[in-house]
């Protein structure tokens, strides 16, 4: 939070004093200075204090008091009692919330509740009404300047909420980002303005990373738009172009971008292999090395995935801090159904998008291990697969992209495959499988894993020291 603190200083030590800070001040961040003139402030003691006052306040400074409560009931006059306040149910330090019940003498007895309205005794004067900074503030001569007041808090947080919108066909659609800012900090900020930095900002107490925002001009968005955007040291600054008010315990919601046409690809993957359903497959043991039950365990789904390349040439180009989006499709009627939702990390220009939208209702696939063969003495084994993936869409021909993932070692070769495959990293093969409406196409493979004698594998423990399975894709 930043500010401006006029101050009139006299020669020698003076007393200033700032209200309606935020209630959830960092009082170790704090930073008065100078900008303009660079006239050293030498502050000899910094207070803040953050318990205004309240009526549960008041009933805890009256503990051991007797004090007034003005009471008013149906169909009786009004009238005065005076009780003792045996406790008052307060606790400072816990954010004002009520821990317990008040306890009050009312004529030698007492009861768990205020018998009516309290009336304390005049404020001293040293009582705060808001969140309040306090200093001493020593100067060899007399000074008149606005200083500077930044420190940290929290209680106020921002994110970003990315709106996919699609026609009925086709993989052109519409992007809108909003920035959506939370203030619980008790404090008010009249027409603020207002800045936010987003990427990975480290915070002793854990990360404390913003959301949302990009260059909204950059995308088509019009000169109406309100936020820009400008790399900052390793980060980005997005700032509102018009000041706002942001009232405590308020949401506020800000378009922040706005770009048509832009490709969002839709990719289907079959990643069939069940891994890790029984303690017999955790990493590195026996069984995934030699077992022949490895790779019997199989799903059925087909993922939906949806690729957005970050760049010019498809209308957007700018920095996507972390969020989420939120597909819809327009149907036949013109209406907006709600199709999936993914979070983006902090994503640069030029890099793509990899959202996942769940799993395709009419594809369907199947995988089975069909023959395992096994030679402790020559080193080997051998794995045959077939994997059937089927399309029962009955008006659209579609590509499925089949992951498969040889695991047991890192010396493999394919001996034999009926469709091409793409080799994707060190242990893993894709095959890019078109199927026209109501098809069912069968994937084979027969892959071989070797090793020296040199490298034979223990019978237990960790076998040579393999490395755990790569995460399923």
């Amino acid at each position: 939070m930043r500010d401006v603190v006029p101050l009139d200083l006299q020669q020698g030590v003076n007393q200033v004093r700032v209200a309606d800070t935020t209630a959830h001040l960092e009082p170790d961040s704090v930073i008065l200075r100078d900008p303009k003139t660079g006239l050293k402030l030498s502050i000899l003691e910094q207070n803040y204090r953050a318990d205004p006052i309240s009526a549960g306040l008041l009933l805890q400074l009256n503990e051991g008091k007797e004090i007034e409560f003005f009471v008013r009931e149906p169909s009786k006059p009004d009238r005065i009692v005076k009780g003792k306040v045996i406790r008052s149910g307060y606790e400072r330090y816990n954010r004002g919330a009520e821990a317990s019940q008040p306890v009050i003498e009312v004529d030698g007895k007492l009861q768990f509740s205020l018998p009516g309205e309290p009336r304390f005794p005049a404020l001293a004067d040293d009582t705060i009404l808001k969140p309040t900074l306090e200093w001493r503030i020593y100067t060899d001569k007399a000074a008149k300047l606005d200083a500077e007041l930044c420190y940290v808090t929290e209680g106020v947080k921002w994110e970003a909420d990315y709106n996919v919108i699609a026609p009925e066909k086709g993989d052109i659609m519409g992007l809108t980002g909003w920035i959506t800012i939370d203030n619980q900090s008790g404090k008010t900020f009249q027409d603020a303005k207002l800045q936010l930095i987003a990427g990975d900002v480290a915070r002793f107490q854990g990360p404390n990373a913003g959301g949302a925002a990009a260059d909204p001009f950059a995308s088509g968005g019009s000169a109406t738009t309100r936020v820009t955007e400008k790399a900052f040291d390793e980060f980005h600054l997005y700032s509102l172009l018009l000041p706002t008010t942001l009232h405590d315990r308020e949401t506020k919601q800000v378009e922040f971008v706005r770009a048509e046409a832009v490709k969002a690809q839709r990719i289907f993957i079959y990643d069939g292999a069940v891994i890790y359903q029984s303690s017999d497959f955790g990493p590195g043991t026996h069984s995934i090395q030699f077992g022949d039950n490895f790779g019997r365990l199989s799903h059925s789904k087909v993922r939906v995935l949806r690729e957005i390349k970050n760049s010019e040439a498809n209308h957007l180009g700018l920095p996507l801090p972390k969020g989420i989006v939120r597909f819809y499709r327009q149907d036949e009627d013109g209406h907006l159904q709600f199709v999936g939702e993914d979070e983006i990390d902090h994503t640069a220009r030029d890099e793509t998008l990899h959202l996942n939208l769940g799993n395709a209702f009419d594809l369907v696939g199947e995988r089975k291990l069909t023959d395992y063969k096994y030679d402790e003495n020559a080193g080997w084994i051998e794995d045959t697969f077939e994997i059937k993936v089927r399309n029962r869409k009955q008006d659209e021909s579609v590509e499925i992209r089949v992951i498969e993932h040889l695991y047991r070692w890192t010396n493999w070769k394919i001996l034999d495959q009926s469709d091409d495959f793409k080799k994707t990293d060190a242990q893993t093969i894709e095959f890019r499988i078109p199927l026209k409406p109501g098809e069912e196409r069968t994937v084979t493979y027969k892959v071989r894993y070797s090793w020296t004698m040199k490298a034979a594998p223990k019978m237990d423990g960790d076998p040579f020291g393999a490395p755990a399975p790569a995460p399923q894709r």
